[in-house]
């Protein structure tokens, strides 16, 4: 029953249309080397200017910042350990540091640190239009929430092996979450109040033969309502109906962290073994502190 709910729910936002990987790839294009010798690139963010963030969560002691042209800068620096970043309506930069057991966000300009939560060791987050934050701690099988007003608790916990990368539709009514240890990706309906109903085992991602742990990981959502999950094999696109439209092979092993952003944020970033990569598409993505809206029409994808 639960199954078949989130069938029409979600199928209503775009109807039953294949939305296949040809519609993303552009031909002649293929992934760009932006920058090496790091020692494990993470975090992937993105700013309304298609600024591109990253970090270094094995030997980096701080945020990284990538313009457009792709110049590398620190954008902050004695914070080790970050592992997933986002910006808020606020325009402040919210991060996952583990190591350090907080939830923190950065005032840009000044750099000043707030601290949101501690005691909990967040892997990756996502913040909506309205100042919540939902994120994941692998170990304990968390999902978390902190409400505009600081308000922290657990919106869910079990389902879900190893909570990892996490992301939101386009009208921000629905939550993903991969799954490191499992094989699905699962889907979750954000109440007004800010909980977690109907979970379900939504997209099966595809696993390395043999083994039924796909390695989900980092996750982005673009403009259309398509997810797209590092994992094992490749990034994995799925449609909004939950349909894998194709695999998209990684230039590097141990793909880890994906977003849009550069020009237009029609540029897919990559962070896989040290590395980040680009690749121009014939997709765009979407900023979550923006008010929500529908996904587009996959008609409409510019070519």
């Amino acid at each position: 029953m639960r199954r078949w709910f989130w069938i029409c729910w979600l199928a209503g936002t775009l109807g039953a249309q294949d939305m296949p990987l040809s519609q993303v790839l552009v031909e002649g294009e293929s992934w760009q080397l932006m920058a090496e010798g790091y020692g494990f690139t993470d975090a992937c963010a993105a700013d309304a200017e298609g600024n591109f963030y990253f970090t270094d969560v094995k030997n980096g002691t701080g945020i990284f910042k990538m313009t457009p042209e792709g110049q590398v800068s620190v954008w902050r620096d004695g914070l080790p350990g970050v592992s997933g970043l986002q910006f808020g309506p606020d325009r402040k930069l919210y991060a996952c540091q583990g190591k350090q057991e907080r939830l923190i966000r950065i005032v840009p300009g000044s750099g000043e640190v707030e601290v949101l939560v501690t005691g909990v060791r967040p892997n990756d987050l996502v913040v909506n239009a309205f100042g919540s934050v939902y994120f994941t701690e692998t170990k304990t099988r968390q999902i978390h929430h902190v409400a505009p007003d600081g308000t922290h608790r657990v919106a869910h916990q079990g389902d879900v092996i190893r909570p990892n990368g996490i992301a939101l539709s386009p009208d921000q009514g629905t939550l993903i979450v991969s799954d490191h240890g499992g094989k699905h990706v699962w889907a979750f309906r954000v109440e007004k109040d800010g909980a977690l109903s109907y979970p379900q085992p939504y997209m099966t991602v595809v696993t390395p033969a043999g083994t039924e742990e796909s390695k989900g990981d980092g996750s982005t959502t673009d403009a259309y309502g398509r997810y797209y999950v590092t994992s094992e094999v490749g990034l994995q696109m799925f449609d909004p109906t939950g349909r894998l439209g194709g695999v998209i092979a990684s230039p590097a092993p141990k793909a880890v962290s994906v977003e849009f952003a550069g020009p237009g944020l029609e540029w897919l970033y990559l962070a896989a073994d040290g590395k980040i990569f680009r690749r121009h598409t014939a997709s765009r993505g979407i900023l979550f502190q923006a008010p929500p809206a529908p996904a587009l029409s996959p008609v409409a994808t510019p070519r």
